[in-house]
């Protein structure tokens, strides 16, 4: 009998997440070349201007697509640990760090 894998939903979406980002690149060279192997010899052919605003449409949207993936990666990464009300260690005991005294072989500015 298999046995289940249980994976905690955080876990299970950024595995998810870091799977999409990995597959970004081939949708956009799938987008980018698409167009090449599905012309027709029919018809009118595209111009060069409606090719470089397809172009174009499709680097913004990769670009759009990655900066999203990347913000909800760093969202799923990121702990959701209580903040440490106390952040630094030398008052977490509630006393205060003692002065240094001054060392009495440097000089204190005589000329």
């Amino acid at each position: 009998m298999a046995r289940r894998l249980f994976l905690e939903r955080r876990t299970y979406r950024q595995s998810r997440l870091r799977d999409a980002a990995r597959l970004l690149p081939i949708l956009g060279v799938i987008l980018i070349f698409g167009p090449i192997f599905i012309r027709d010899d029919g018809g009118g052919a595209p111009t060069l201007a409606g090719e470089l605003v397809y172009y174009f449409a499709i680097w913004l949207g990769l670009i759009a697509l990655s900066a999203l993936m990347s913000r909800a990666m760093i969202g799923a990464a990121s702990p959701d640990p209580k903040p440490d009300p106390n952040p630094n260690p030398d008052l977490k005991t509630g006393t205060k760090p003692e002065p240094k005294a001054p060392d009495p072989s440097t000089p204190h500015g005589d000329s």
